[in-house]
């Protein structure tokens, strides 16, 4: 007789560790990215029973029992049948992602995965969104502290299908009496992570808008799946901030880095982003810029009273952030290929792209004064 696939028999042998009483712990989004990071992390835990990974693919963890489905697929309810906690991960936020099939996913996975984990017994769901979800604004307390109002928008990238898994987050226990739903929500996230906010550190210069206050804080990955750990083995419950302690000034960001500052009026930078993005030159809308100008920095006072504490500083992720990010060439938050970034130059099609869109600004005005 063959011997088992050696990640079946991993799966049989995580089943079956003797003397475990934690919980089982169901991960969508587990192949990739964040997903792939927590479910490895569980897995090796002695305070998790069994790990089931749902994805669209099987990723690397052998330890894993895996199934390989949609999350919006309704059958998802029985693969997490005898499930105690579900961390909901599969969250599509790619800036090239096209916007209404990116909010279709991660709404109805959402619904989907919440529906489903109440009708198969599992008693939490742990969510992840963004410290974005409390909205970059020239008012926000330094720091916020998780109960701060969300008063962020849908302007920016994702931000929309963010605040929509909040509302259901908010809803779902009382649609389903039994269910407790914990909603994580990370500052700037970092570690393999492409986002806006990333793409910011790949410009020649760093953009800041005339008369803003930028604060930055950021998450390393790994503190944000020690968190979620956390969350998974109810050593906090509610909404919860993470990122690192305090948060850099944008001076600080700049002698750190090493990337000088281009500073531009408020109206043209806006301004040229919107058209940018209209036109479909640039995948980031105007809305991703506030999050470049004011602060949003977040307390994690909860997750600190439980007794947990990042390992990473704000410091030492920037220069990851910065290592990462070293070759690559964004303009206005679209990436450029090395040839067309030695051919323009990419601090010279900054200027310009900008600069072309004030030009046509200042034109109309004139025609209108004639």
């Amino acid at each position: 007789m063959s011997s088992p696939d050696p990640q079946v028999r991993a799966a049989r042998n995580q089943s079956t560790r003797p003397g475990l009483r934690g919980p089982v712990v169901a991960v969508t989004g587990a192949a990739a990215g964040v997903g792939a990071l927590l479910t490895e992390r569980l897995a090796a835990s002695e305070e998790i029973k069994q790990v089931i990974a749902i994805d669209e693919r099987r990723g690397e963890c052998a330890a894993a029992q895996w199934h390989i489905l949609d999350v919006r697929d309704p059958a998802i309810a029985e693969k997490l049948r005898g499930a105690d906690v579900v961390v909901h991960l599969a969250l599509d936020l790619d800036l090239e992602t096209d916007g209404a099939a990116r909010t279709a996913y991660n709404v109805r996975g959402t619904q989907t995965v919440l529906t489903a984990a109440a009708a198969a017994g599992v008693h939490r769901v742990v969510l992840c969104t963004s410290a974005m979800v409390y909205g970059a604004l020239p008012d926000n307390e330094l720091p916020l502290s998780e109960d701060a109002e969300l008063r962020a928008t849908a302007e920016a990238t994702g931000v929309g299908d963010l605040l929509e898994v909040e509302r259901l987050a908010r809803r779902a226990p009382r649609a389903h009496p039994g269910l407790n739903v914990t909603v994580v929500r990370p500052a700037v996230l970092v570690g393999g992570i492409d986002t806006a906010l990333t793409r910011y550190f790949e410009s020649p210069r760093l953009l800041v808008v005339a008369g803003s206050r930028p604060a930055w804080q950021f998450c390393h990955v790994e503190d944000l799946c020690s968190a979620l750990e956390y969350a998974v083995l109810e050593k906090v419950e509610g909404e919860l901030a993470v990122g690192c302690d305090g948060w850099l000034e944008q001076e600080e960001v700049e002698e750190l880095s090493g990337i000088r500052r281009m500073e531009l009026p408020s109206a043209v930078a806006l301004g040229a982003a919107a058209r940018l993005h209209r036109i479909g030159l640039t995948p980031s809308p105007a809305g991703d810029l506030a999050y470049t100008m004011y602060p949003w920095v977040v307390s994690g006072s909860r997750l600190h009273d439980a007794g947990w504490r990042p390992q990473w500083t704000n410091e030492e992720v920037l220069a990851e952030l910065l290592e990462e990010v070293s070759g690559r060439h964004t303009v206005v938050g679209r990436r450029l290929g090395r040839k067309d970034a030695t051919a323009a130059g990419a601090a010279g099609a900054t200027v310009a792209l900008l600069g072309a869109a004030a030009v046509v600004r200042r034109a109309r005005k004139a025609r209108r004064r004639i």
